[in-house]
């Protein structure tokens, strides 16, 4: 794989194709068992009502990762991301219901950088709050 966008063909300003990102339980449970983290705050209700939290939360690596697939499916290569970072400003609250949660996530080009690379910022949201904050990629174009 590599990226189609250039660099010539990008300017600050450039907004990526906002994309919607459901969660649900089952979604939770599944990523649990990828990434080995069982932390009960991710699934078990009474436990994070124990613990203060509203209800279950996503992993936040969840959160991120699925937060930097606008970036990749703009750039056609998971590989073109050469740094991302972000700050976990709120928890994604995942309702134990058929709906579950959605993170929205809109992204775009806030700087051109040497190289044919730029960064991107990213803003993620759920129920109305922020849930990602200084959510940055840098990203290699051809």
């Amino acid at each position: 794989m590599a990226t189609t966008v250039k660099y010539a063909d990008v300017e600050v300003g450039t907004e990526l194709p906002a994309q919607t990102f459901p969660v649900t339980r089952a979604t939770l449970v599944q990523y649990a068992g990828a990434s080995g983290d069982f932390n009960p705050i991710h699934w078990n209700e009474k436990f994070a009502v124990e613990v203060g939290l509203p209800d279950v939360i996503a992993h936040g690596m969840f959160t991120m990762a699925e937060a930097i697939r606008v970036v990749t499916d703009w750039t056609g290569d998971p590989a073109a991301v050469v740094e991302y970072g972000v700050r976990f400003t709120k928890p994604v609250v995942v309702p134990n219901d058929d709906k579950g949660a959605e993170i929205e996530v809109s992204a775009k080009v806030a700087a051109k950088l040497d190289d044919n690379r730029v960064r991107v910022d990213l803003l993620a949201t759920s129920a109305g709050q922020k849930v990602l904050g200084m959510s940055r990629a840098v990203v290699q174009l051809v």
